[in-house]
């Protein structure tokens, strides 16, 4: 019915002073014992995670990749002020923080460690190996968890430096823009179009929230017994942006195949037999639960969505040639970069009436 944390040991292209971790957190996790042992989750695309266990305790640390990065790439910092904040600020389920060490000179990147939080992963929107009567409970717990992190107030907690306050989806176009063509390998139209068609087609109302940046399933831990959200996880992209941003790529699986591997989707699913609440379920629930009356240019956010899922896979593909991608399928994953952006361009192409 559920599915553990995969960890494997730590793979050759992420390995590290393992003695020089440890030596640093004595000096600075309270709670270290004499034992310590580093294993790596599988799974991630970006940035490098590990499982530490000692004192009878574990903890999840999370790095930059070794080697080069693109700019403004795997930045862990945030990471860690985000979640810091939430934890001390709000009853959002995130863990709590212990340490961030910039120092380069420890293990090679900066990091950070927080608490390990037991639960479900549960990657695929079509939850096959949940009971069908956990299926909607499910989906709608994560799509409640989305609207209570919009509701809070970034400059409540700290965070209202943590992004600009307006011209998220412009600003994020000119960003995956150029580090697509950072990451460029081959040729691909349909993410030429959208770096055309975008700018020219951006939401005619801005609104502002703490955006996650990759809100999906698979990203959010579940509790072992209950469809509840125990935990939401890597926060890498979260910013200061438009919450119909997030909603719309936590929504893609509905505009993806079911039959292709690897996408996640959801298109030739009978959802109400398989118990599956549809978009507009989810939609209506999310404006429900934030107070919104509609939803506006919906087929410009989920376009955008698909456009920037794009250029994160085609960096994934990227840094697999390279040899530091932090999970072994990285080439496979990578590859999916052009059926994503051929579905964002013929949602653009086709618009409002999609």
């Amino acid at each position: 019915m559920s599915q553990d944390p995969q960890l494997v040991e730590v793979l050759p292209a992420h390995r590290f002073d393992e003695h020089a971790l440890a030596g640093y957190l004595r000096e600075h996790l309270p709670a270290m014992g004499d034992t310590f042992v580093v294993r790596q989750f599988q799974g991630g695309q970006s940035n490098p995670t590990f499982l530490l266990e000692t004192g009878g305790r574990r903890y999840v640390l999370r790095k930059k990749p070794p080697g080069k990065v693109l700019p403004s790439a795997h930045m862990v910092e945030r990471e860690y002020k985000v979640i810091r904040a939430l934890a001390e600020n709000t009853r959002l389920p995130v863990p709590q923080t212990h340490v961030l060490c910039e120092d380069p000179s420890i293990i090679g990147t900066a990091f950070y460690v927080m608490d390990f939080i037991p639960g479900r992963i549960l990657t695929h929107p079509a939850l096959e190996a949940v009971e069908r009567s956990e299926r909607r409970p499910t989906h709608l717990a994560a799509v409640d968890t989305l609207a209570e992190l919009h509701r809070v107030d970034p400059m409540a907690i700290g965070l209202d430096d943590f992004g600009k306050p307006q011209g998220y989806v412009a600003r994020q176009v000119k960003r995956w823009s150029g580090q697509y063509e950072a990451s460029r390998t081959d040729d691909m139209p349909a993410m030429d179009n959208l770096m055309n068609w975008l700018p020219e087609n951006l939401p005619a109302h801005d609104e502002t929230a703490i955006a996650h940046g990759d809100f999906r399933l698979g990203n959010l831990l579940f509790d072992p017994d209950a469809p509840r959200v125990s935990a939401i996880l890597d926060w890498e992209l979260a910013t200061l942006g438009h919450p119909l941003a997030d909603l719309a790529y936590f929504c893609l699986p509905y505009h993806l195949p079911a039959d292709l591997k690897g996408m996640r989707g959801l298109i030739g699913i009978d959802l109400k037999a398989q118990g599956i609440p549809d978009e507009a379920e989810i939609l209506a629930r999310y404006c429900e639960k934030t107070g919104r009356k509609s939803v506006d240019d919906w087929h410009v956010f989920l376009a955008f969505s698909l456009f920037r899922l794009a250029a994160i896979l085609q960096g994934v593909y990227s840094r697999a040639l390279q040899g530091n991608a932090s999970n072994a399928d990285a080439l496979e994953v990578g590859q999916r970069a052009g059926v994503l952006a051929e579905a964002g361009w013929r949602i653009a192409r086709e618009g409002a009436g999609q």
